[in-house]
């Protein structure tokens, strides 16, 4: 895939380690030309939705993540009437009422997910041992925002396959011409954000050695590790 003007494609979710800095600041690592983009921790997608490549295999750990995701590709109308709804809605009580909640179909469960996602203390996604959202009610109230496309986001996510997946599976799915794109969480304190516990628990040191092991030393790493 060779380098083109696209429409320009804002991330729609906040997401701590997100890399919307990196790709403003132009700098970037990756090769001129590749056949498919590959994102093991997929995030809030912002080297995605920058590049726009026409085939990609995005994948995440979290499941919720990669639900929304889906959805938003499948059924964006819908999604965004939800998302009015809860944007008439929103309140304190209201706020506390979704994250108590467990959604039974995937089209509701991924408006709850961005719900909170835009209205949750500064964006941050993190839940209990039992897998519960177990952030607090964050100062903003905007839950729709004036950029929102989702049907643009659905047309960019069209050659994407979605998968929610360990690293190691997706990783060892790459041949050659791939654009492996590496951005796994952290696992030591960033910048004093209080990620270090919290990261502690999903993505350890012993995975950060496993994935580079995996992406870097094996036969793939000579496409692309970050």
């Amino acid at each position: 895939m060779s380098r083109q003007t696209k429409l320009h494609v804002e991330p729609f979710l906040k997401w701590a380690g997100g890399k919307r800095w990196l790709i403003a600041s132009g700098q970037l690592p990756m090769p001129g030309r590749f056949g498919r983009f590959v994102e093991p921790f997929l995030g809030s997608g912002a080297v995605y939705f920058s590049l726009q490549p026409r085939r990609a295999l995005l994948s995440d750990i979290n499941i919720e993540l990669i639900t929304l995701y889906k959805q938003i590709k499948a059924a964006p109308d819908i999604l965004r009437c939800l998302m009015d709804k809860h944007q008439r809605n929103h309140s304190q009580t209201y706020y506390y009422e979704v994250r108590s909640q467990v959604p039974r179909t995937d089209m509701k469960a991924a408006a709850r997910i961005l719900y909170l996602n835009r209205t949750c203390w500064n964006g941050l996604y993190r839940v209990n041992l039992r897998g519960q959202f177990n952030v607090p009610i964050g100062t903003k109230d905007t839950v729709v925002f004036e950029s929102d496309d989702f049907g643009r986001l659905a047309r960019t996510l069209k050659g994407a396959i979605l998968r929610c997946s360990d690293f190691e599976a997706v990783v060892d799915d790459c041949a050659e011409g791939d654009f492996l794109y590496v951005d796994p969480p952290y696992t030591v304190q960033h910048n004093f954000n209080g990620f270090l516990k919290y990261n502690e628990r999903i993505f350890t040191w012993a995975d950060q050695k496993r994935l580079c092991a995996d992406a870097c030393e094996g036969p793939r790493g000579r496409y692309c590790c970050d």
